[in-house]
């Protein structure tokens, strides 16, 4: 989900008429104010007003014309943005019913993350998005709403998700006649003809750190909105599902052995410096058959609980770390010590690890480390992990790598279609009221 696209939630906003008046306005500005601040759409017990579906439909205008796309009808893109509106209060309040609340400290912290993939502080992010006309509670309101439906996703949603080993045989058996096929999501760094070195290095580091940021599990569409609120030039989109003789040969060979989900390293091309993400794979030959880097790793996880806080956990792994690092502890025998999972008897021990095996915030720090690198503590859904690399390797497509690859690409497509049905549910459970054209 795009935290700067049109998935916008209701926020506490308008005029009021006691404020105009008091301000000096005549009645008839405050007449203004008052229908202004009328109600267009009723969602359970929130309401949106219409100063709010203004003020969305505002920043998506802006949003839209900045990079160049096509405007639809005023009408239209009004209507659009406020089923958005409808739908994203209809989902939150669906997830609250289910007890999954998201506290403000949580929130915060999910902001300084959005920051800091577009290198800036939570304070220089939002400034950014206040030029555009999305205040602060906008922006809370969709990390909010992005968080919650994580925890859906992985409570409600993929934590029921079977796949039989009859499904995984008769998967095997469609990718045999199947011709290859990518889907690819890219973004752009744009370079001029004839750009100086100072360009192309910026460019390069800019690039970088976009790849970092995607390989943290940031959403494509929302690293772009965080880089072009900033004045970057970047770009990108869906390139859509294709015969991989219609993609470049420079993009094929760059997603060589990336798995669906992951992202590859930053390529460079005569017009600047591409990111690119896998995001389906269709026939084998295109989705099994490549070779592919597995990690060997070992870990130390502490959990966050009300016996254990989170400052606690991390003072303890980071005093484990150093213990570790001089050379006084081995690895093995803290883990066995101390790590809070099955694990812990082979020494925090996980094997060899393919891409997709473990949560996305510890494959990209478990990625970014060195063979015999220690990490920080590293957070993750489970608490925090101390992880250490101890080698890799270059798998081959082994029967079981293939029913593996299979079953991941199998579960991922139940997810989609079981998260896109909850999602309608909590719309056609909501009761809903428009009163858009009411006077």
């Amino acid at each position: 989900m795009m935290v700067l696209s049109m998935s916008w939630m209701p926020a506490i906003a308008g005029l009021c008429v006691v404020a105009a008046l008091a301000a000096g306005a005549t009645p008839a500005a405050a007449s203004t104010a008052r229908a202004v601040d009328r109600i267009v759409a009723i969602i359970n017990s929130e309401v949106i007003t219409e100063r709010e579906l203004a003020v969305r439909t505002e920043a998506i205008r802006r949003r839209i014309q900045r990079d160049g796309g096509t405007l639809p009808s005023d009408e239209v893109l009004r209507d659009q943005v406020l089923e958005k509106l409808v739908n994203d209060s209809a989902q939150l309040q669906a997830a609250r019913s289910v007890g999954i609340s998201i506290d403000p400290v949580t929130i915060d912290r999910a902001l300084a993350r959005v920051a800091a993939d577009s290198g800036r502080s939570p304070e220089e992010y939002q400034r950014g998005l206040t030029a555009e006309g999305i205040s602060p509670e906008i922006l809370r309101k969709e990390l909010e709403l992005e968080l919650a439906m994580s925890r859906i996703r992985e409570r409600d949603v993929d934590s029921r998700i079977q796949v039989s080993e009859a499904e995984v045989d008769a998967w095997l058996e469609e990718q045999k006649t199947a011709a290859p096929q990518l889907n690819l999501a890219q973004i752009l760094i744009p370079l001029p003809e004839g750009a100086s070195a100072e360009q192309q290095t910026r460019a390069a580091e800019l690039a970088a750190r976009i790849a970092r940021g995607a390989r943290s599990g940031a959403d494509f569409g929302r690293i772009i909105a965080s880089y072009t609120s900033a004045g970057e030039r970047i770009s990108g989109g869906v390139m859509g599902l294709r015969p991989i003789d219609m993609i470049p040969e420079l993009f094929v060979q760059a997603v060589s052995g990336v798995a669906a989900g992951e992202t590859s390293d930053v390529v460079r091309s005569p017009v600047g410096f591409h990111v690119l993400r896998v995001l389906e794979r269709r026939g084998a030959s295109a989705t099994m058959a490549a070779p592919v880097r597995q990690t060997r790793a070992r870990h130390i996880l502490g959990r966050v609980d009300a016996v254990n806080p989170e400052p606690e956990v991390q003072r303890r792994l980071a005093e484990v770390r150093g213990r570790i690092q001089a050379g006084t502890v081995n690895f093995a025998d803290m883990a066995r010590q101390y790590s809070a999972d099955g694990s812990a008897a082979q020494g925090g021990e996980l094997g060899w690890l393919y891409a997709g095996d473990t949560v996305p915030e510890f494959e990209s720090a478990m990625n970014a480390l060195a063979p015999g690198e220690i990490s920080e503590p590293v957070r993750s859904p489970f608490g925090f992990h101390l992880i250490e690399v101890l080698e890799r390797r270059i798998d081959s497509a082994s029967p079981d790598r293939l029913r593996a690859q299979a079953r991941g690409v199998i579960r991922t497509r139940k997810s989609a279609e079981a998260f896109e049905e909850w999602i309608s549910l909590a719309r056609d459970r909501a009761f809903v009221q428009i009163r858009l054209d009411e006077r």
